[in-house]
């Protein structure tokens, strides 16, 4: 759900209700400020360093110089480098520490020396140096001062604010509202990062492109401009000769601002707070997410039922000759979810539409529709009554669904609305002027809940228990949450008309308001790009002079205010479940929000250009450390074009997305998956793919949680050496080795796909091989058909499937093992974890949870097989077995088998039930790497059935293979 004006409606409405605002009369290329100078440094008592800096000579563009800075650098661990500057007399604003914890800086002047002292004494010439003994040093020039960080390994540097005359960008400016920092770059680095916008131009970074961070609710649509999240933090990509490094950097900041990329410079122009540097080395993708998530919190485990899947009956294709379809261990889903379903009774016949059209829905949403008069924690009493709904979730619990439904944050005014007068009680509210602050939401005239108060937290936790006492929900969605407001400036209750108007729309603005433009907080010296059009801070959203807890002005805490309400919404969830895993999903999102929630990329519009653009949001989610994303398959908002084509597209691109639903507002045509046909097939042949995935899905999903790791990665994560592969937007990686390669326009039956070098098979078809140089190959693709490869050195778990995920528990494994075409020796690496789906930290724990690490190599004429378990209890304990190993790319006939469970070989009884098939694979293209002796190489599918190995015990399978022998 959200405000249903595009930015045209948004710009309109701004002429007609703002005064006219000042766009920054100044160019980003306008040099402001004339630098500080470094008049003392020491070392600090953590180990660090802690210097003055003075200004060198005052200006007033955007208001006074801060006269005296304090700098604090600080060598956190091996691969991360703090550095920090902040006013020396006074404290500034900074993103809490016990919301984003982290070790605090120094408080101003802490050192131990007065500034009176530092500035009585005579300045003295510090000579530039260097710092620390990690990978990352810190550099210094002291007058102008600027500083870098360079690679120890290598020498090269990372960041630069050193300006000279040959310049783009100026020196270090640092006043109270306006504060601005560049750094040198590269010509040929790749930037990716600086979120949340959307990207036509695809995941890279484009040079003179402005982005503009600040929370904002205008729909994903509009093309480069600050959306609903806020994430200071980009990824560089650099390659020195064919050899490819990463690092990070973060700016620790949630004030708004606007950065500058020139292709060989990067600009910071930000209005409030400090600059809080954190460069973090890598040098490798998944070794940097590592570092990153590490500091600003591992991604949130995910339930096993929120992964999103249908069970298909699929249609006919070679995989069904070994039935590898997927299982899990609990419930498994894909998601469905429209703006407008008008009663329960409609939800009800949506979940039958999905089972009689054979595609599995395992989770069923609801918008603002459930509730009454659109107020949080209430239901219709004559669209959703208690009784109805209670029957309703009776039934789909039994059937092994989830139920889960959305909340706003605006909490509407009504003396009979106990949520409110609880709140109200409790003085949870944000205030303007002493007074909460008044604003419009979809309920009409609403309070804002103020996270960042202790006793809202509570309270918040109290009215979610008593929800899920009436309705009892499996997860929650928080909305509008930016946050967003239908109203400008500071309203009162009218006095000469209805509000909310019964003859209007719900979003136009029914309040008296008058516009604030007296204070620095609404009417900053500087002016970013919001909205994409330089609109005021407050335009929209909560008044940026409104104060929270402390007295923390709107203006500073703006940016945080989706992340502290995930925050409380999981901490409730936690609570109200008896300690169970949450699920949230958000939308507005900051620094660290995926230790509490999945997000979905907001409202989406249904056409071939926004199917394009999601897979661009969805990988720079991953790289901001939120792995579980997705967008609203067939769009959110109508498209003038039909829908069937488009949503087959979708569906076959979005069962990729590690966040899977299909989600539409009350003006768009029904568009479930069943309503067409073609659709429907759709559905059932991508989604039976992700389905049997499952299990490979979800050890990502581990591996994201102790790591960091996105699991849906650019393709350069696995392939970083890989140089065409730099600004690839249209196909990606599941982990490291599945690539999926959609249709992403109409009317085609073809597309065209890089392959990064070496075999890939078709997971459609594992007979099918396409063997790469690192090129494009041009591939089938039907109306139902979408392209997915798994790549050599590969060991992917698999399992079977039933329409219901719960049926789908005590269904066997198969291990499909890829080896590169035609292998006579290579060696491939695969895992699953597996555990109870409720403990809200996944980690390995006896009997309840089971990692078993998976081994294969061939050489010498022999391939074998094998498995580490790690407490594997648990899975014995549920009966999970491995029916099947399928063997891809060797180069010859087998022959002889043996085979061990715990040491011990199998019986002849039991050896004597196994089948053992061979199959020819099938070439794309053979190319010249694959001719000996001016013959193409063969390669084989092996498939070994009528497996009974227990997946929590050590099991080894070998045979021999005859080179040659075809």
């Amino acid at each position: 759900m959200a405000t249903l004006s595009p930015l045209i409606v948004l710009f309109c409405s701004l002429l007609l209700s703002l005064s006219p605002f000042e766009v920054s009369a100044h160019s980003h290329t306008t040099k402001i400020g004339k630098g500080y100078r470094l008049v003392s440094l020491e070392e600090s008592p953590d180990g660090g360093l802690i210097g003055l800096l003075r200004v060198k000579k005052k200006t007033h563009i955007y208001g006074p110089d801060v006269p005296h800075l304090q700098l604090y650098v600080k060598h956190e661990t091996e691969d991360r480098l703090r550095v920090h500057i902040t006013d020396a007399e006074r404290q500034r604003w900074e993103v809490p520490y016990n919301l984003l914890p982290r070790a605090p800086a120094p408080l101003p002047l802490s050192s131990g020396r007065s500034l009176i002292d530092m500035r009585g004494r005579r300045d003295f010439e510090i000579t530039p140096s260097e710092h620390g003994e990690n990978e990352l040093i810190f550099g210094f020039n002291a007058d102008p001062f600027g500083f870098y960080v360079r690679r120890r390994s290598n020498g090269e540097t990372l960041f630069n604010s050193t300006a000279d005359k040959r310049s783009h960008y100026g020196q270090m400016v640092f006043k109270d509202q306006y504060l601005e920092i560049s750094t040198s770059l590269p010509e040929n680095s790749a930037l990716y990062g600086l979120g949340e916008n959307t990207q036509p131009k695809g995941i890279r970074i484009q040079p003179h492109d402005k982005y503009t961070l600040y929370t904002t609710d205008i729909s994903a649509i509009n093309l480069n401009t600050d959306l609903y999240g806020d994430h200071p933090y980009y990824v560089e990509l650099r390659n020195n000769g064919g050899k490819a490094s990463f690092h990070g950097v973060l700016l620790m900041n949630s004030n708004a601002m606007d950065v500058f990329y020139r292709g060989t410079s990067l600009t910071y122009k930000v209005i409030g707070g400090v600059l809080d540097f954190y460069f973090f080395a890598g040098p490798t993708p998944l070794g940097l997410m590592d570092q990153y998530t590490s500091f600003v919190g591992r991604p949130a485990p995910m339930p096993y039922w929120a992964l999103g899947s249908h069970v298909p009956a699929l249609a006919d294709m070679k995989m069904d000759e070994y039935h590898v379809m997927s299982r899990g261990l609990d419930k498994q889903r894909f998601h469905q979810c429209r703006w407008g379903y008008h009663n329960v009774s409609e939800v009800a016949s949506v979940v039958e539409g999905y089972s009689k059209a054979r595609i599995p829905l395992d989770v069923m949403w609801t918008d603002d529709d459930h509730m009454d008069a659109a107020k949080d924690f209430t239901l219709s009493a004559l669209n959703f009554p208690p009784q109805k709904m209670k029957a309703f979730l009776k039934k789909l619990h039994g059937e092994g669904r989830k139920y889960i439904v959305l909340i706003d944050p605006g909490i509407n005014v009504n003396r009979t609305y106990k949520t409110y007068l609880r709140g109200k009680a409790d003085d949870v509210f944000i205030k303007l002027d002493g007074e909460p602050y008044l604003a419009q939401v979809w309920p009409g005239m609403v309070y804002f809940p103020d996270f960042l108060n202790p006793k809202t937290v509570d309270w918040w936790s109290n009215e979610i228990s008593t929800f899920r006492k009436l309705v009892p929900v499996d997860g929650l969605w928080i909305d509008m949450n930016e946050p967003s407001n239908f109203c400008t400036g500071k309203c009162t209750v009218p006095t000469t008309h209805l509000c909310p108007n019964p003859e209007g729309h719900p979003w136009d603005c029914c309040l008296d308001c008058t516009n604030l433009t007296q204070s620095k907080w609404d009417n900053p010296p500087y002016k970013i790009n919001a909205s994409g059009m330089g609109a005021p801070l407050g335009f929209k959203t909560i008044a940026t002079s409104a104060t929270h807890y402390n007295g923390v002005p709107e203006y500073d805490a703006h940016s945080l205010y989706g992340f502290s309400q995930a925050i409380a919404t999981h901490k409730a969830l936690l609570k109200s479940t008896g300690g169970k895993r949450p699920f949230v999903l958000t939308r507005s999102t900051f620094v660290g929000s995926g230790k509490y929630a999945a997000h979905w990329t907001g409202d989406n519009k249904g056409d071939w250009d926004n199917l394009r653009y999601s897979i661009s949001t969805i990988l720079n989610f991953g790289l901001f450390g939120m792995p579980m994303v997705g967008s609203d398959i067939c769009g959110f908002y109508p498209a003038p074009l039909p829908l069937e084509q488009l949503c087959n597209r979708w569906i076959q691109l979005g069962a990729f997305y590690p966040f899977s639903r299909d989600h539409a507002n009350f003006a768009s045509p029904r568009q479930e998956l069943y309503q067409w046909k073609s659709v429907a097939e759709s559905a059932r042949v991508a989604l039976g793919l992700r389905y049997k995935l499952l299990p490979y899905l979800y050890t990502l999903n581990y591996e994201a949680h102790t790591t960091g790791a996105p699991i849906a990665r650019p393709v350069f994560f696995s392939f970083p050496s890989f140089v065409e592969s730099y600004g690839l937007s249209t196909q990606f990686l599941l982990g490291s080795s599945v690539l999926v390669s959609p249709v992403l326009e109409a009317n085609v039956t073809k597309v065209k796909a890089l392959f990064p070098p070496g075999t890939w098979y078709s997971l459609f078809d594992l007979s099918k091989k396409i063997v790469s140089k690192g090129q494009y190959f041009t591939l089938d693709a039907p109306l139902n058909v979408v392209n997915a490869h798994v790549y050599q050195n590969t060991i992917l778990p698999m399992q079977r499937g039933g329409l219901i995920s719960n049926q789908t528990r005590t269904t066997p494994f198969t291990l499909v093992i890829a080896f590169p075409s035609g292998a006579k020796a290579g060696e491939a690496t695969g895992k699953v974890f597996i555990d109870d789906d409720e403990d809200p930290v996944m980690q390995l724990r006896s009997g309840k949870s089971t990692f078993v690490d998976f081994h294969a190599t061939v050489g010498e004429g022999k391939v074998k097989v094998w498995s580490k378990v790690d407490q594997g209890q648990f899975a014995v304990r549920l009966g999970l077995m491995i029916e099947k190993v399928v063997v891809l790319g060797l180069a010859g006939k087998s022959q002889g088998l043996e085979i061990e469970v715990e040491g011990e070989p199998l019986d002849s009884p039991t050896m004597s039930k196994l089948s053992f098939e061979e199959t020819q694979i099938e070439h794309m293209k053979v190319l010249e790497a694959e001719v000996e002796d001016g013959l193409s190489v063969g390669t084989m599918l092996v498939q070994l059935g009528g497996l009974d190995l227990p997946l929590g015990k050590r099991f080894s399978v070998s045979w021999e293979v005859n080179i040659g022998g075809i």
